[in-house]
């Protein structure tokens, strides 16, 4: 057969409706594997009509996906439960996180198990995880073949780029990215509370928190609603990045620190180690006082900080996107043979 006449497979990417605050993940993951991969697919974005909120508006939702199917369909995340209409063979499911059913309890949970997860799972050729933890956390709610679900982590963005600055050990800018309740912002604030430092909080605004940080008379900025470069921007601005999560799905700002050359503390459960390796300091999210005396490690310790800069630049090369968008495309082709 003439090269010209093999038919590139059409994928179908399905994203959810963009939320007017707090993307900073799904769009751009999938976007940039599509461009990656524009010489070897012919790629479909279907972006749902609405946001995932309400049934009726989930119906037309998964009704909608129904009608924009391709050789293979690739649910991005967020919208899992519009597999259920979707040709099981032809689809793969990415899973982020486990998120909500973790933090829900009796029907609700139930609900969000049945269509977020269980149905979703059995509904598809494969399913993504992005980290072996969301991996092990999904076959904890579902019962299916573990190698059913393939887990192909989240590539950093290449323009996510080394910005050397000179750390400012009397008055640090610590960076904090996300205000969801898993983020741990009131056990951050207390571990921060009289030291010489700047909390920068990026994300949706909590009265309680800025209550929380005027109280404790701490030298803080609260933002909310930046662009992709005002987001770099704070990044090469900060001297520490914090992410004490009591859980993540991944945790992409660790990626987004270290490849800009600033060091890192997250929780050592969860995700977080497995995306750190060994290039941040992990502490118990849940204990103070430990949080504190990591990031007191950092600003104090010129060499302990300096070995989590270099071993984060190391860390960053196990996320190369052409890499990722590589892992992806077998999974295509492996559909579509």
């Amino acid at each position: 057969m003439d090269k010209a006449e093999i038919k590139m497979p059409e994928i179908t990417f399905y994203y959810r409706k963009p939320r007017r605050v707090g993307n900073y993940s799904v769009e751009f993951i999938f976007r940039d594997v599509s461009e990656r991969l524009k010489n070897q697919i012919k790629s479909y974005s279907a972006i749902s009509a609405y946001e995932s909120k309400g049934l009726f508006k989930r119906i037309y939702i998964c009704l909608e996906a129904m009608f924009r199917q391709g050789d293979v369909n690739h649910i991005t995340g967020d919208i899992n439960f519009i597999g259920i209409l979707l040709k099981k063979k032809k689809t793969i499911q990415t899973i982020l996180d486990c998120g909500q059913v973790h933090a829900s309890k009796g029907m609700r949970q139930a609900v969000l198990k049945l269509f977020w997860l269980t149905l979703p799972v059995k509904r598809c050729r494969y399913v993504t995880a992005i980290s072996t933890a969301t991996k092990n956390e999904i076959l904890k709610y579902v019962r299916c073949d573990p190698d059913k679900i393939v887990v192909v982590p989240v590539a950093i963005s290449d323009s996510f780029r080394r910005m050397d600055k000179p750390f400012n050990k009397s008055n640090p800018r610590i960076l904090q990215i996300g205000t969801a309740p898993n983020k741990n912002i009131e056990r951050l604030i207390d571990a921060v509370k009289g030291l010489e430092c700047v909390l920068i909080i990026v994300g949706k605004h909590n009265q309680e928190y800025e209550d929380r940080l005027k109280a404790g008379q701490m030298n803080y900025q609260y933002l909310s609603g930046l662009s992709d470069e005002e987001m770099k921007d704070q990044y090469y601005q900060s001297d520490i990045l914090v992410l004490p999560s009591t859980y993540e799905g991944f945790g992409m700002p660790i990626l987004e620190a270290q490849a800009v050359g600033r060091p890192v503390l997250t929780a050592h459960l969860s995700s977080m180690p497995e995306v750190a390796g060994d290039a941040a300091c992990l502490v118990d999210p849940y204990q103070v006082e430990e949080i504190r005396n990591g990031i007191l490690k950092i600003i104090s310790d010129d060499a302990y900080r300096n070995e989590l800069i270099e071993k984060g630049f190391e860390n960053i090369k196990r996320y190369n996107p052409e890499k990722i968008a590589t892992e992806y495309f077998e999974l295509y082709k492996s559909i579509t043979g």
